[in-house]
């Protein structure tokens, strides 16, 4: 019986091209960047394994993360509905402010919530000699040696206010986004990671799209952009820094 794989870079990728275009412009996506079975065996993973708790923010200072756990209690919901709102009052005063479902998968790890589980074997996958050598590869930074990591899912009513990661002390050096949105995600149904000018202005956005990898040089103001409530459930991606130290 053949074992399935998890993560398999596509060998297609035309890795010269992608890393011009980091270069240019410190940013770039890049499409199909597994084999078409392992990206299904990774969505599936999100989809169906992974216990959605909740993170919220209002400011830097005020970052909260729930586990599913938590949530289903009527204690936790109310602490949930609280620090969602704390988020919501943050951000209609134009300050920092987030709220989407998710699953830290570097704390799962060093807290053993699933030893040996998927996601940190995925997570394995990120910090292995293939993957890194993308990104070093793309981004042109031969200091990336170490990746981590969560699991996102924007569904309605979430989104991730206006910043620009600068925890450059920390060995942030590239953010990195894998998505696994459905692939007839609709530019109505928002989720967009966006760009910004220090006018404000978006310079660029990258669709939520199946299969793709996000990658851009920190700090640099970005969002990702409202999901309003017609829009279906959702956007999955595992996100992170690829870091120097």
């Amino acid at each position: 019986m053949t074992m399935k794989k998890l993560f398999e870079l596509n060998p297609a990728l035309d890795r010269a091209a992608l890393a011009r275009r980091f270069a240019t412009h410190g940013r770039v996506q890049v499409r199909d960047v597994l084999t078409p079975e392992t990206a299904r065996e990774v969505a599936t993973v999100l989809a169906k394994g992974t216990p959605w708790g909740m993170a919220t923010g209002a400011g830097d200072e005020n970052r909260q993360s729930f586990r599913l756990e938590e949530i289903r209690t009527p204690q936790g919901a109310e602490r949930v509905n609280a620090a969602a709102m704390d988020a919501q009052n943050n951000t209609a005063r134009g300050e920092y402010g987030f709220r989407f479902a998710h699953y830290p998968i570097l704390t799962a790890i060093q807290e053993g919530w699933d030893p040996g589980g998927p996601h940190e074997i995925l997570l394995e996958h990120i910090n292995s000699e293939p993957f890194m050598a993308l990104a070093r590869e793309v981004t042109g930074m031969a200091n990336l040696i170490k990746a981590d990591g969560q699991a996102s899912l924007f569904a309605p009513g979430h989104y991730l206010g206006r910043h620009i990661d600068s925890h450059v002390a920390e060995g942030w050096e590239v953010a990195y986004v894998l998505n696994f949105a459905p692939p007839d995600w609709h530019p109505d149904w928002g989720g967009y990671l966006l760009f910004l000018d220090d006018e404000g202005d978006v310079v660029e956005g990258f669709r939520p799209r199946f299969n793709a990898l996000n990658l851009f040089k920190v700090p640099q103001s970005h969002l990702v952009s409202y999901v309003p409530p017609f829009a279906p459930v959702g956007r999955m991606a595992v996100t992170g820094w690829l870091r120097s130290q």
